[in-house]
């Protein structure tokens, strides 16, 4: 497939609570050199590099953080950063996608590759490899999402039930989709797991401009409103406004909900690379080498008795801990958490909880 016809679309809007304290509603985690040196909107374009032009690379992302991306990415196209006015999910940040590659591309044949910006990929040979075969899959009309092979029963990712391999022209294998299971309890996982019938869902999909509005016409018919509207307003050159009436009216969905969960159609394409989805504080257990005691750290610590702790500061601020283990402890210019590794997923609602008292508020 001639590669002039793929768009890969960075959805990039998150707040990233997770990682609160470093991540803030000005900063997010998409901005933060969590893993190396580049921030992980960086690593994520930088993948696409050889495959794609920048011209066919878009990010969507929160209004705020346009400039800032627009300042870090210099070799995208700045039309090609757009922000959201609000936050409405994944469902109408997929419209919009749509509505900018069709407009971009000019046909309804050219294939969108929508992803998150916060995974870990270091093996982008193979990742290519397997975007680009989806992409002759997804050119005859299908669905592709990307399945990972599951390391371990995992609570904190869904899952995608697998059915017989469909035959392809590809090297990557590619099965039928039997439906798509929420983040399960841990006896469930492990039933997911031992079978070897479920892959986790990683967020990455693949489809054609014509596939994904045809499913939003039959299973979500305002968001194919909402998508003919942006792009109209893309193809003449004006969609800041049109673009604030649509999502200050539309449903806050996921595309999970509004398409994948109801279509016939899809396939799950097998992944042949490594991939980490950097959700909370303990990923960084997925991509940093433990010091001694199994602790991992990023900044300036010492330590009597500390064991499987990760503790994140800089280097002119001195963390030191005593007899703890299974902590995450993340310490800011102006906030330090304190947080049982087991309960990070817990950040989101503490920074609730904050957001909820005004005199707390500078501090998100």
């Amino acid at each position: 497939m001639n590669s002039d016809n793929i768009y890969a679309i960075v959805m990039a809007g998150g707040k990233g609570e997770r990682f609160w304290p470093q991540s803030r509603l000005s900063h997010p985690k998409q901005l933060l050199r969590l893993i190396g040196n580049l921030t992980l909107i960086e690593q994520t374009v930088d993948r696409f590099k050889p495959l794609l032009k920048p011209e066919n690379i878009i990010i969507i992302t929160n209004q705020d953080y346009v400039a800032p991306m627009r300042s870090l990415l210099p070799n995208i196209p700045a039309k090609n950063i757009i922000g959201e006015p609000v936050g409405r999910d994944t469902g109408p940040c997929n419209a919009l996608a749509a509505a900018l590659v069709k407009a971009q591309s000019g046909n309804d044949d050219a294939i969108m590759v929508m992803l998150p910006a916060d995974h870990v990929i270091r093996d982008t040979e193979s990742m290519l490899k397997v975007i680009k075969d989806s992409a002759t899959v997804a050119a005859d009309g299908s669905i592709v999402t990307i399945g990972i092979t599951p390391s371990f029963a995992s609570t904190g990712y869904g899952y995608i039930h697998c059915g017989e391999q469909t035959e392809t022209k590809t090297e990557t294998k590619f099965f039928k989709s039997l439906g798509f299971k929420e983040k399960p309890e841990i006896s469930t996982a492990e039933r997911f797991v031992e079978s070897g019938d479920y892959k986790w869902n990683s967020g990455m999909f693949v489809w054609s401009v014509k596939t994904i509005t045809e499913a939003f016409e039959k299973y979500a018919p305002e968001l194919a409103k909402m998508t003919e509207k942006l792009y109209q307003a893309a193809a003449n050159g004006n969609i800041e406004d049109t673009l604030a009436t649509e999502y200050d009216k539309c449903e806050k969905i996921s595309i999970d909900y509004a398409v994948m969960e109801k279509v016939d159609n899809v396939l799950v394409a097998e992944c042949s690379f490594d991939w980490d989805d950097v959700g909370s504080w303990t990923a960084l257990r997925n991509q940093i080498r433990p010091e001694d005691n199994n602790n991992v750290v990023r900044g300036l610590h010492e330590s009597l008795n500390t064991r499987d702790c990760i503790i994140v500061g800089d280097a002119k601020h001195l963390i030191a801990t005593v007899d703890v283990q299974d902590l995450i402890i993340v310490h800011t210019d102006d906030a330090t958490l304190i947080c049982n590794a087991k309960s990070a997923q817990k950040i989101k609602e503490l920074t609730s909880l904050i957001g909820e008292k005004p005199e707390l508020a500078k501090f998100l």
